[in-house]
């Protein structure tokens, strides 16, 4: 089972995120096209009195998927019920799920890449269908019997940070299909900003600044940040967020000026250092480092990646000359 850290928030993290999170798609700052073309497909929904369309949304941990499922659930006026892949092990619970939906409800499934493949197929109808086919025992001739039972028009909203595990079936039921981009540092600083006022703490622009250029282009890695930098404010200071104090505050949390942390930095020093600079596997490269593999490529790597610090070539993970001039080494291959 892939250890997904990102994802794993403490009771006081989910209570403070939940605060900060936006409510409407006006609140919700970045991921313009997709904000654009939910836009369109809510306004549409509204005018046909229909449910909204299945949405699938992937991408890295920590980009917002939860939180447009909680928006669209608020812009259509309708209950949001979530739940996750790994919870729903059986059909008659999945079926349950279902037929416990009212009109127009929305359905959010996170790490819907992990459903079992039974569990799926009662997806399938109704998804396409509004029905579930419901087993009712045997005839006389000991063949299986099942009745088909109609369900309220409902939207499944599916998160996952690896959408190549999903089948292709179910893929191909979703409408409309969103993959949610890194963040860029201005959109970062305009988040921290509106987090830091709702969380009564003060920051100069210079601060904020300075926390978005480290929060690896992910929202909810910036109000941590923002979290743990308030705290230090706080007790070391007057509790004003500057450039410097961020800049003091996040050298302590070992968090350099490209966002990388001590695994970031462990995954290139091992590759460099280990493996020559590579080509090497990821499982062997999870080995290494003792990370796990999934971990490694669904919330290190696309940051490593999307920054030029290694490659993913057929034959394995590369180090660029971009990593080893980030950690002050010469490139042996000049």
């Amino acid at each position: 089972m892939a250890r997904t850290i990102e994802t794993k928030l403490t009771e006081e993290d989910k209570k403070i995120e939940g605060g900060l999170r936006p409510q409407t798609l006006k609140d919700y700052i970045g991921q313009s096209q997709i904000k654009e073309g939910l836009s369109i497909s809510i306004e549409a929904a509204k005018v046909r009195g229909d449910a909204l369309d299945h949405v699938l949304l992937y991408g890295p941990p920590g980009l917002g998927k939860t939180t447009l499922a909680g928006i669209l659930s608020n812009e259509m006026g309708t209950h949001l019920k979530v739940t996750s892949g790994p919870a729903i092990e059986k059909p008659a619970e999945m079926a349950a799920i279902l037929n416990s939906l009212q009109e127009g409800d929305l359905l959010f499934v996170d790490e819907i890449h992990r459903l079992n493949r039974q569990v799926e197929e009662v997806l399938y109808p109704a998804m396409e269908d509004f029905c579930i086919d419901v087993l009712i025992g045997k005839d006389s001739s000991s063949s299986t019997r099942s009745v088909r039972l109609p369900l309220p028009h409902f939207t499944l909203v599916g998160a996952t940070t690896r959408a190549g595990l999903l089948t292709a079936p179910l893929r191909d039921r979703f409408g409309m299909i969103y993959k949610l981009q890194f963040y860029t540092v201005p959109e970062l600083t305009q988040i921290i900003m509106g987090s830091a006022k709702k969380l009564g703490c003060e920051v100069d622009a210079g601060g904020a600044k300075e926390m978005a250029r480290r929060s690896r282009g992910t929202p909810r890695l910036a109000n941590r940040i923002l979290k743990r930098v308030r705290d230090y404010a706080l007790v070391r200071y007057d509790g004003v967020i500057t450039e410097s104090i961020a800049i003091e505050a996040l050298d302590l949390m070992a968090v350099d000026r490209m966002g990388l942390d001590h695994t970031d930095r462990n995954i290139i020093e091992t590759i460099i250092n280990k493996f020559d600079g590579g080509p090497v596997g990821l499982d062997t490269l999870a080995a290494a480092t003792g990370e796990d593999s999934g971990t490694i490529e669904d919330v290190y790597e696309p940051y490593l990646i999307m920054n030029g610090l290694i490659n993913r070539t057929p034959k394995g993970r590369v180090a660029t000359q971009n990593a080893y001039t980030h950690l002050g080494l010469k490139y042996p291959f000049d």
